[in-house]
């Protein structure tokens, strides 16, 4: 057998096969039907790059496929059994806001306006929150209740009522938020004394100090046991 022929360039013998491998005339003319080692690494990187495409750029839907989709839907809030559009409402605002400044719902009070003295409270889904640290439209897709939507005066809600007879407020600002905070607090796992109750009141504060009134009007209506919807 003949020796293989040396490489003068360094190159192993199949490597420099590589470089003479003919390909068909249609797939490279430049080239007179030989394709070169930098021709051919190129096109490796090339095959590369659409490999490495993503999925989403390569089956793009066309443009009239994307306009025929479905409008968003605009995000609502239900207040008081009534729905209450948000699209377009600064992401800013806070809930307590939205109820004084744009619904002119204003029994709910602004006191510290920082959380903490709760005279702002409301209901979210059954629940009391604080709506001067709630944004509005976090509230989308929910059911908020103020204190417009328990009762009237012609027709006042047994928490309500329990305020008045037991002289549960002097100046009135902090009420709203304690009768709204009462009520949610006899769905809540509290103890039945009076403590328990001063203590599960504790984020409601009257600077008139009528807390032996407020806790007697709660624990009247937590007497009364099963007690009719708000509203």
């Amino acid at each position: 057998m003949a020796d293989q022929p040396k490489d003068p360039g360094g190159l192993a013998a199949d490597q420099q096969l590589l470089e003479l491998e003919t390909v068909p005339e249609s797939a490279n003319k430049n080239f007179g039907g030989r394709v070169s080692r930098r021709a051919f690494i190129s096109g490796l990187g090339a095959a590369g790059l659409v490999v490495g495409a993503s999925p989403l750029e390569l089956a793009a839907e066309p443009a009239s496929v994307v306009s025929q989709q479905a409008p968003p839907i605009s995000p609502s809030v239900m207040i008081n059994g009534k729905s209450y559009d948000l699209a377009g409402l600064d992401p800013r605002v806070t809930l307590l806001d939205l109820l004084r400044e744009r619904l002119f719902l204003t029994g709910t009070k602004k006191g510290c306006d920082h959380g903490q003295c709760g005279a702002c409270t409301v209901h979210v889904n059954g629940r009391r929150v604080n709506s001067c640290l709630t944004l509005a439209v976090m509230t989308a897709g929910k059911e908020i209740t103020t204190i417009e939507g328990l009762g009237q005066p012609e027709n006042l809600h047994p928490m309500q009522a329990a305020f008045v007879e037991q002289d549960g407020y002097q100046c009135g600002y902090c009420t709203s938020g304690q009768i709204m905070s009462a009520l949610a607090l006899l769905k809540e796992p509290v103890g039945p004394t009076d403590e328990d109750v001063r203590h599960a009141m504790a984020g409601n504060i009257c600077r008139c100090g009528t807390y032996p009134n407020i806790v007697a009007a709660v624990q009247q209506v937590r007497a009364l046991g099963h007690l009719p919807a708000a509203g």
